[in-house]
């Protein structure tokens, strides 16, 4: 039988915790590089309707950040790759 103790403490093989929340960072970056983008491409309430009302701006900033994040998601536009390796080269030259 198994002590479950022993089955506790043993190592899991995970990815390293700096290079998982580096990731992160990058994929964060990414998607609000996206949402600019998204801003100023023409999904802002300002840019097609006479008067946007605050409730309506505020709602949109939400719709584009979480339409970047699943763009991200869905494999972006590389931008989170790029910035990942920038990220573990200054790691690795400090």
């Amino acid at each position: 039988m198994t002590d479950p103790v022993q089955l506790s403490s043993r190592a899991v093989d995970r990815p390293s915790t700096s290079l998982t929340r580096t990731k992160q960072v990058a994929e964060r970056l990414e998607a609000s590089f996206l949402a600019e983008m998204l801003k100023f491409g023409g999904l802002d309430p300002k840019s097609d309707s006479f008067v946007a009302s605050t409730g309506e701006s505020q709602f949109a900033s939400f719709h584009r950040e979480a339409l970047a994040q699943e763009m991200v998601k869905a494999g972006g536009i590389g931008l989170a790759d790029v910035f990942y390796r920038s990220m573990m080269e200054r790691a690795h030259d400090a």
